[in-house]
């Protein structure tokens, strides 16, 4: 869920829930109002009790004026007015006789100085059921007052009345409660919905930010996990693959370093062999050891050699150099695969290390098979099969040598390959035959192999080329490498 997504339902959950919860609350109070109201009424609450309690009243006051028409004095007998006490106690009512200005019974409910002092004087009755407020701002009551003359002529008056203001105390109460609770269901509400929008941001937010502590003190090992499918989740995937870019990059990087480590010294290693070699005849002559023509031409001819070694591999180094750092021009042509091949395997043929190790050099190609196009660099693609086919020469071991080139086309790429019939190369030592200075002999004996460059020269020049290059070999009966190009539709050579 997206935090936009998100922040819109919390909007309007603030808006359904507490107003919900606020019906709810209502509902309950409504329920607690009515329950305090029926322990005051016994009536069935059920059926239109306002409708009940009026008819009871109206039943007990009928009887009341009855009572005071034929007999006036029995209201004086405690007897009579227990009866009707009896009666009006259900429906939360009370029964007051006054004679003259003195009060002969009252009701215990009713028994309220701020009642009694401000009954309606003799003459003013009403047999309505009226609501009087005592005093300003007084209780309320209401009351029905049936007017009569005793016996002796005094005058009456019985009065049946109620206190209504416990229902302003009950209503203020539960609208309180009912304020209280809508101000708590507002407060939790809107609490407990921004503490989850603001934690779905916040927690991912802190695991961004310790991340990021991490990375600033050098731990690149500290994986960011997204918590949720949202921007922010989406920030830290983007977090951890950056994480993981630089860590590669780092690893990269101390691999250079490693490298160039390892490349210094090979190469001084390389370097140093033959400079103390001519270091070494340079002596001899001026020492005098090379006291005869034959050995001054000997060990002129060694130096000579030495030179022409350093001179190699540093032309090897330099354009290695310039393939690595991308620095070297390519300028790419179509070129006729299958009569490009037959020109260097004719020109190779005529290689002095070929006839003095008695080496056949030959080309298969597919009989009858059409024009096989390539785009390529002419002279750095002759620079790729001379040192395969010059590897293949140095590290011949049989009496009759054979090298092959061969060439397979799919209709989207060829596939070429040098297979030679020699040593072969050890397992262990087959997947590094392309890294730039490594030779499968540990002294490095350059007698027995060459700068250790050849194989990484070409490995760059076929992947700028957009190809691949692999080797197999079995040890004991020869090794085969081959590599990729793309095929184009035709052109001219």
């Amino acid at each position: 869920m997206s935090i936009k997504v998100r922040l819109v339902l919390s909007y309007f959950l603030m808006l359904i829930v507490p107003v919900i919860l606020a019906g709810v609350a209502f509902l309950i109070i409504v329920a607690a109002f009515f329950g305090n109201v029926q322990s005051l009424y016994d009536v069935d609450m059920k059926h239109n009790p306002v409708k009940e309690v009026i008819e009871k009243e109206a039943s007990i006051s009928a009887e009341l004026k009855l009572k005071t028409e034929e007999d006036p004095d029995s209201l004086l007998n405690p007897a009579v007015t227990a009866q009707f006490e009896e009666r009006l106690r259900p429906i939360n009512m009370g029964l007051v006789v006054r004679k003259k200005d003195s009060i002969v019974y009252v009701s215990e409910k009713l028994n309220k100085p701020e009642l009694l002092g401000k009954l309606p004087p003799y003459g003013t009755g009403d047999s309505d059921l009226n609501g009087r407020q005592m005093k300003d701002r007084g209780p309320w009551f209401l009351s029905r007052q049936q007017d009569f003359r005793f016996k002796d002529g005094s005058p009456g008056s019985a009065f049946i009345a109620t206190d209504v203001n416990f229902f302003g105390k009950i209503f203020r109460t539960y609208t309180s409660a009912f304020f209280i609770s809508l101000l708590v269901i507002l407060v939790l509400t809107n609490g407990l919905l921004t503490y989850w929008v603001s934690r779905s941001v916040i927690r991912p937010l802190r695991q961004l930010q310790r991340a990021a502590g991490e990375i600033r003190e050098g731990n690149l090992d500290f994986e960011v996990n997204p918590q949720a499918k949202d921007e922010i989740g989406e920030l830290a995937v983007s977090f951890e693959q950056m994480r993981r870019r630089l860590k590669q990059s780092v690893e990269v990087q101390l691999k250079y370093e490693e490298n160039r480590k390892e490349l210094i010294s090979n190469i001084s290693h390389d370097l140093k062999t033959p400079v103390t070699a001519i270091k070494g005849y340079v002596e001899g002559i001026m020492d005098g050891v090379s006291n005869s023509p034959d050995k001054l031409d000997k060990y002129l001819k060694t130096i000579y050699a030495k030179a022409v070694q350093m001179d190699h591999l540093i032309d090897e180094l330099f354009l290695f150099s310039k393939l690595d750092l991308k620095k070297l021009p390519f300028h790419f042509e179509p070129v006729n695969l299958n009569a490009f091949l037959q020109d260097c395997t004719l020109d190779m043929q005529l290689h002095a290390d070929i006839e003095k190790k008695g080496v056949t050099l030959r080309f298969d190609a597919p009989e009858a098979q059409a024009p096989v196009w390539v785009t390529a660099d002419r002279e750095k693609l002759k620079r790729v099969l001379v040192n395969l086919i010059g590897n293949a020469i140095k590290y011949m071991d049989k009496e009759e040598g054979l090298i092959t080139l061969r060439m397979q086309s799919d209709g989207e790429r060829v596939i070429v390959e040098v297979r030679d019939n020699g040593q072969g190369i050890p397992p262990e030592a087959l997947p590094h035959i392309f890294d730039r200075f490594y030779r499968a002999d540990p002294s490095r004996n350059s007698g027995t192999g060459g700068s250790g460059l050849g194989l990484a020269i070409a490995k760059h020049i076929i992947e700028e080329h957009g190809g691949v290059i692999q080797a197999k070999s079995t040890l004991g009966e020869g090794t085969s490498i081959y590599f990729t190009l793309h095929q184009t539709t035709g052109g001219g050579d």
